[in-house]
């Protein structure tokens, strides 16, 4: 009572905008967390029974070629090339010389674990890998921008739903635009198209029977496909986790000269990363 008494004595005497600061602190106490999913702890990406090597986009299909991804044929030959380029041993598209973020959507394959907070205007998907990462998803029903800088991440609103309609919200759908590139599906170079108009959309939802099971129903619409290409990724919780730092510059022998990737030895040298490879041009050198 004494509170609710001392903010009426204010709002008395008090500016328009000390008026609004009070509304707003007002509005952030009445954030009703119980009626969200609960999606605390650490989120990492659910194995696969029988899959090996590097994850890739679709996750219920084998890496490379066995993804069957509906591409282009123009960007189905730069797939192909990029993997002839792996199978002659230059290093994945991340982490890769030049530490470029993932972005949207190769982020969501959760190469590192994820962290999701659920805020009252907003909720946060913080994936530390190659960078420190940030997701921010609106959900305070804003419009598209008339003009957002493109990020790797793009611009993502959302909007949390209760679906089965028993008071709670069970699932955040999203829709991802304003990109910029290069990006890529996965690790294996799979390109994306170069004007950047990817639209992605998912459904994230915890699992009905486990809730230590998080869903994320992806769909890509993106001019290198012949077709939208729909995923789902999934994710398991851990309730005691341990976050670690990674910063992709602070250790990276990875070496860019013209159009060629090198690698640093540990004495110093510089190394090919395939076979038969020319050494860079040393024009400039006596």
């Amino acid at each position: 009572m004494y509170f609710r008494n001392v903010i009426g004595a204010v709002a008395q005497v008090a500016s328009v905008p000390v008026i609004a600061l009070l509304i707003s602190v007002s509005a952030a106490q009445a954030f009703d967390a119980s009626v969200y999913p609960n999606l605390g702890g650490q989120w990492s990406r659910a194995p696969v029974p029988g899959m090996t090597g590097e994850p890739p986009f679709d996750p219920s299909k084998p890496p490379g070629l066995g993804q069957q991804a509906p591409l282009k044929p123009e960007y189905q030959a730069r797939f192909e090339a990029s993997l002839k380029e792996r199978a002659a041993g230059v290093p994945g598209t991340w982490p890769g010389p030049s530490c470029m973020p993932p972005g949207m959507p190769a982020q969501m394959t959760a190469y590192e674990p994820m962290e999701l907070i659920v805020l009252p205007r907003l909720t946060l998907i913080r994936i530390d890998y190659i960078r420190d990462t940030k997701r921010r998803i609106f959900t305070d029903g804003r419009a598209w921008p008339a003009h957002a800088e493109p990020t790797h991440d793009g611009y993502s609103i959302g909007k949390w739903i209760d679906e089965d309609r028993d008071g709670k919200f069970d699932v955040l759908e999203i829709e991802t635009r304003n990109f910029k590139g290069p990006r890529a599906f996965d690790l294996n170079g799979m390109p994306m198209h170069d004007d950047n108009e990817t639209v992605i959309k998912e459904r994230i939802y915890l699992d009905k029977s486990n809730k230590d099971l998080l869903l994320n129903e992806m769909t890509v619409t993106d001019n290198a496909l012949t077709r939208p290409w729909t995923v789902t990724k999934k994710f398991r919780r851990d309730h005691k986790p341990v976050w670690y730092t990674y910063n992709c510059s602070e250790d990276n022998h990875h070496v860019v000269i013209g159009q060629e990737n090198y690698f640093l030895s540990a004495d110093g040298y510089l190394m090919p990363t395939k076979k038969n490879q020319q050494p860079p041009d040393l024009r400039y050198f006596k």
